[in-house]
């Protein structure tokens, strides 16, 4: 009776255990940024993309799970042919996730296989797009903005080729273009030339405005210098004028007029006296002679009287 309860307790033990790998195995979880693939004999049936547990056949289903995430590929340096027939090398990115799971794991089955498709898609791009182009148009002084559309471009027929294998190619960037060392220096010479020609240009263009800047000032300062001169006679001829105008009422009379030149007769004698000499010669007809003869004989009467 006691063995047949330790049978008994032996086989609810095992049939408990075997209960719970049965459980453990009929669950599985997916999280937020993942995708969750069941196989059942190797073919996918069903795939779920809602984070949470989900319920899957014990021991006939399998699950493999991908990212549901943006992924970032480095894209390996790849040398590529302009339309002017001159090699450069192109060093690019790209990102990209997983839209079809299912298609995603029938066509490529794993991401290691998805690199290596998008590297060839991108270089058969970038092939494409730069067998267009000019070495010029690529390596310039222009706005970087404008090679948006070389970027846009790789992007949108990468994009278009991924589609075929459950890809979505987010975008595409170039991180730069190298030159191969045997024209590297080449182009930077034409560069350099490029540069020192525009400086020419924009010397000669400074120095011929400079000139009419120059030439424009120069006239306007003569035409300022001879309005002020003809502006400064005009005023100095009306001062004079009035000068005279007002002499001429000062001494209208002969009494007036006699004082005025027995004023200027006086100046001008004293004008004469300075220095040391004292000495001046007359004639007995000219003014200041009849003015000091006039005087001399005054005083002469003078003392007389």
């Amino acid at each position: 009776m006691k063995k047949g309860k330790t049978i008994a307790l032996v086989v609810v033990a095992v049939a408990a255990i075997a209960a719970i790998i049965v459980l453990f195995n009929s669950f599985y979880t997916v999280a937020e940024n993942e995708y969750a693939c069941v196989f059942r004999f190797s073919r996918i049936e069903s795939v779920a993309d809602e984070a949470g547990l989900h319920f899957k056949v014990p021991f006939i289903d399998e699950v493999r799970k991908f990212p549901d995430t943006v992924l970032i590929y480095d894209i390996p340096p790849s040398d590529v042919l302009t339309s002017d027939q001159k090699s450069m090398t192109v060093d690019s990115y790209l990102t990209w996730k997983i839209s079809e799971p299912q298609t995603f794991y029938q066509s490529l089955g794993s991401i290691s296989a998805a690199e290596t498709r998008l590297n060839a898609l991108t270089y058969k791009a970038l092939k494409n797009l730069m067998g267009t182009l000019a070495q010029d148009d690529i390596i310039n002084q222009d706005d970087a903005s404008e090679r948006n559309d070389i970027y846009a471009g790789i992007t949108t027929e990468v994009a278009d080729s991924a589609k075929v294998y459950g890809i979505d190619v987010i975008d595409v960037k170039i991180k730069r273009f190298d030159l191969p060392e045997d024209n590297e220096q080449a182009v930077y010479e034409r560069m350099i030339s490029d540069r020192e020609r525009i400086a020419v240009e924009y010397t000669a263009n400074g120095e011929y405005q400079a000139s009419l800047i120059r030439n424009d000032v120069d006239r306007q300062v003569n035409i300022i210098i001879s309005d002020a001169k003809a502006e400064a006679a005009a005023i100095e001829a009306e001062g004079e004028a009035e000068y005279m105008r007002l002499l001429a009422e000062a001494y209208n009379s002969e009494d007036k007029k006699d004082f005025y030149e027995f004023i200027r007769s006086l100046d001008a004698l004293k004008a004469s006296l300075t220095g040391e000499e004292k000495v001046i010669v007359l004639g007995r007809d000219s003014a200041l002679g009849k003015l000091l003869i006039g005087a001399y004989d005054a005083a002469d009467e003078t003392v007389a009287e």
